[in-house]
């Protein structure tokens, strides 16, 4: 196993659209990850809330699938040694990072929509409390920022349990997005390539 932080060329046309997603030089494991599992997860929440009759709306199986995708390919992708590399390449730095947490507003937006009757001051928590720690995170000294991250995470996990409470059925979502962001995205972690 070695570490390389060197940035493959970027792919043109809508291979180039993946790559600004996912990071440029994937493997095929790590698309095969990011591809097949958060349909798999996606696929398992739709036929949950059918057999279990959670009594969702068209609209909100189809926010919830969407949110779905969108929480286990962020969780995988942002992990992934192609990303790391990406993400934290020359140019990106605490702005890029923050901005990239802040258009997850809209992620949340949605959710609190479809299942939250948009209380906006749960959307407002919520997302204080993702900005707030993903700015922390960023601005501790690199040595520090795995536990620190980690800690935060904990407390973004009892927030989410027990006072930014969503209804049962769908509870998995703010601790997925708050381990999407907080963990997965902005750690700067080494970018491990096969021998």
């Amino acid at each position: 196993m070695k570490i390389s932080w060197e940035l493959p060329q970027k792919r043109t046309g809508f291979g180039g659209v993946i790559d600004g997603l996912i990071g440029p030089g994937a493997t095929s494991a790590e698309k095969a990850l990011q591809l097949y599992l958060p349909f798999a997860f996606a696929t398992a929440v739709v036929l949950a809330g059918g057999v279990f009759d959670f009594g969702w709306s068209v609209i909100q199986f189809v926010v919830i699938a969407a949110l779905a995708v969108d929480m286990m390919g962020g969780v995988i992708t942002n992990a992934t040694s192609a990303a790391k590399r990406w993400y934290f390449r020359e140019g990106q730095g605490n702005k890029q990072h923050l901005g990239f947490v802040a258009m997850h507003a809209a992620q949340i937006v949605l959710f609190g929509w479809a299942f939250m009757d948009l209380n906006l001051l749960w959307i407002g928590g919520v997302f204080a409390v993702l900005f707030g720690f993903s700015a922390v995170i960023v601005t501790t000294p690199l040595y520090l920022q795995r536990p620190v991250a980690s800690f935060l995470f904990v407390v973004a996990l009892f927030l989410s349990l027990y006072v930014f409470t969503t209804p049962l059925e769908v509870q998995w979502f703010l601790p997925m997005l708050y381990y999407k962001i907080l963990i997965s995205h902005v750690l700067r972690e080494e970018p491990y390539q096969p021998d």
